[in-house]
């Protein structure tokens, strides 16, 4: 499993907020282009 595929399980559990998924990208887990298609919000 991916670090991707990893963070989109926490977060469609709902075990991951919108604010942990955007720290992922600050730490170079996902790129900006993966937290929206998790989020389907803008980073």
């Amino acid at each position: 499993m991916t670090d991707f595929e990893r963070i989109k399980m926490y977060f469609d559990r709902k075990w991951a907020n919108v604010a942990q998924i955007r720290q992922y990208v600050s730490f170079g887990k996902i790129t900006p282009e993966q937290f929206t298609e998790i989020t389907n919000e803008v980073y």
